[in-house]
């Protein structure tokens, strides 16, 4: 799961959403800093709300993503995306298929959710920006062993370039899909890579209840 799929039940709760993107937020700007069920689940009942409420997100997080990447839905979608990229990018595709078929599936299921509800993706981002990104940091510094400072500016960041509309549009999505490959040093795709990208949206869009099923709505 991807950002808006995990925020979109908990728009009514800043801080617990801001919560649940915290560990992907984490694993782009300072991958020192694990997040565990065992550093969250302490901090429930913290004293402190803020810092209650995002261990929360962040457990939220963790247990939706074990549950996700263990259905039936997401392994046989997963597999067949991977196909997809092996036959789009050639013999020469290295390890990037097995890669770009997860990210796929996850990108492109925020995207459905997206197009579905694009008001609720204008909630998500107002209510994001309206959430002290420090305070998010501190609570984070709380409950994680390895303190941090990059997450308040890569909050900021995030809201300010608002990545999730990009999924929408098939163009845009190619360049998402390339920042991150040259963040794990991945070539790049190849500009005919974008043609595939129709058939894989309806793919993923048409298995998006199996593949939330028993995640909270």
């Amino acid at each position: 799961m991807n950002y808006f799929a995990h925020a979109l039940p908990f728009l009514d709760r800043p801080y617990f959403m801001a919560g649940t993107g915290v560990p992907d937020w984490l694993t782009v700007v300072d991958r020192r800093v694990r997040v565990r069920i065992k550093h969250a689940e302490p901090f429930l009942h913290d004293p402190d709300q803020h810092t209650a409420a995002v261990a929360g997100g962040m457990l939220q997080h963790l247990r939706d993503d074990a549950r996700f990447h263990n259905t039936r839905a997401f392994l046989e979608t997963c597999l067949e995306l991977t196909a997809q990229v092996r036959d789009a990018l050639g013999a020469e595709a290295g390890f990037r298929p097995g890669f770009l078929g997860h990210l796929l599936l996850e990108v492109l299921l925020d995207a459905a959710l997206a197009a579905e509800q694009p008001a609720a993706l204008e909630q998500y981002y107002q209510v994001l920006e309206a959430v002290d990104a420090a305070v998010v940091q501190r609570a984070v510094n709380h409950i994680c062993p390895v303190p941090t400072d990059r997450l308040a500016p890569m909050i900021r960041q995030f809201c300010r370039h608002r990545i999730l509309w990009d999924y929408l549009e098939d163009g845009k999505l190619m360049v998402r899909l390339n920042q991150v490959l040259r963040r794990v040093q991945f070539e790049p795709l190849p500009a005919g890579f974008g043609d595939m990208l129709p058939a894989a949206r309806r793919l993923v869009a048409a298995r998006r209840s199996e593949l939330l099923e028993g995640i909270p709505a």
